[in-house]
């Protein structure tokens, strides 16, 4: 629920000196702390009437390395919606991304806006239940900063509480069986179905299959992905090979390690052959455990290819860049999109004239390679294609 959004009524906190942002030492930290407990006890309350007693977020937090610096802006308040909510509460189902758009006109200054903790592992870890509310500091910027955690019934108490994604699970489910780029040598060193039971020449769900290149090692994995060799990537303006596209077919459980091991089809998506090759699953922690940011450093690709095999997109569709971690790009950073303008005739001067470069959306990559990286479309304003340059956004 939206609460009044006039920040002139946001309880002030005392914060870091100016120029010194959130990163206090702990010692002034701790300071603060005892200081605003002390002046909270004569306000009054700023949450809802009737709010139970509430507890402490969950100890538990997926470590992270700090993050490096990002782009920031010096007039954060200008990024401020004007219909920010003053208080908010994380529903389960919310992700960061959402979150971040609720408050900001472009998300990636997330790291700006939120207060973090340099003593938590990871800062950016927000959960159900927490009350997030917005004030600002000493010089006038808005941040927004934990408060209390509302009380969870018993029944929920006594489950696992998993932080919130950064961006929908949903929208990349198609990723998690879908194409996947592989360097050519993991390819072609990967286990490879040799045969099916009684001489099937192809094999579906509940189908035996004989895997080989497997061996009998503490290593090997009990599930894989089955896929298929279909081509490779290539980066459109070097003409370099890029890695090797891999198809799913389906899932394969293995039941017994040998140097011809036998496993079972539990999922198909279609039909398995000879030859196709076993390779680790993607799990769906590629949507958690880092936030939306915006590079550092000028970053500049090219969408190479769509997942669901269409050259226009759009938003929540997963993408695959031509720059990956040796370019600088990494989990949670966000690109604008460019569609390349036409070339039309000039009817007044003669010839030919290319027409300035549109904007078309913005997306934020989840998973990274050496060469290549993945991105969901978190926004697109028009029609997103298959060669369209990505970059870093402008502070």
């Amino acid at each position: 629920m939206r609460e009044y959004n006039g920040l002139t009524t946001a309880p002030r906190r005392a914060l870091c000196p100016s120029g010194i942002t959130a990163r206090c030492t702990t010692a002034l930290a701790m300071a603060l702390s005892l200081a605003m407990l002390a002046g909270c006890a004569s306000r009054p309350a700023q949450v809802a009437p009737n709010v139970e007693p509430t507890i402490d977020a969950p100890a538990t937090a997926a470590l992270a390395p700090r993050p490096a610096p990002t782009l920031t802006t010096p007039d954060l308040a200008a990024q401020l919606r004007s219909d920010a909510p003053l208080r908010y509460v994380v529903k389960s189902g919310d992700t960061l991304w959402g979150i971040a758009s609720y408050y900001l006109r472009d998300p990636w200054y997330w790291p700006q806006l939120w207060d973090d903790n340099p003593d938590i592992a990871n800062p950016h870890l927000i959960y159900p239940g927490q009350v997030l509310v917005l004030t600002r500091g000493p010089d006038g910027q808005p941040v927004l900063a934990r408060g209390r955690t509302q009380r969870l019934s018993p029944r929920i108490r006594e489950q696992p509480l998993d932080n919130i994604a950064t961006i929908p699970l949903d929208a990349i489910r198609a990723f998690i069986t879908g194409p996947r780029m592989v360097a050519a040598k993991q390819l072609a060193n990967a286990p490879y179905v040799v045969s099916f039971i009684d001489e099937h020449l192809v094999g579906g769900k509940g189908t035996t299959v004989y895997v080989r290149g497997l061996d009998n090692n503490a290593a090997a994995l009990e599930s894989y992905s089955l896929v298929r060799d279909t081509g490779p990537y290539t980066d459109p303006d070097s003409g370099q090979m890029l890695g090797r596209e891999a198809l799913p077919v389906g899932e394969i459980t293995i039941d017994e390690f040998a140097d011809v091991a036998t496993g079972v089809v539990t999922r198909s998506f279609r039909e398995a052959l000879v030859g196709d090759r076993l390779l680790p699953m993607e799990t769906q922690d590629l949507v958690r455990n880092f936030y939306p940011h915006a590079p550092a450093s000028p970053i500049e690709g090219r969408i190479i290819s769509v997942y669901d095999g269409v050259s226009s997109v759009g938003q929540y569709q997963v993408v695959t860049l031509s720059v990956g971690r040796d370019d600088g790009i990494e989990r949670g950073h966000v690109l604008d999109i460019y569609e390349a303008g036409r070339v039309v005739r000039d009817t007044v001067a003669g010839g030919q004239v290319q027409l300035p470069e549109l904007q078309s959306g913005e997306l934020m990559v989840f998973k990274t390679d050496e060469a290549v990286s993945f991105a969901l479309i978190m926004r697109a304003r028009r029609a997103v294609h298959v060669n369209d340059v990505v970059r870093a956004p402008q502070g």
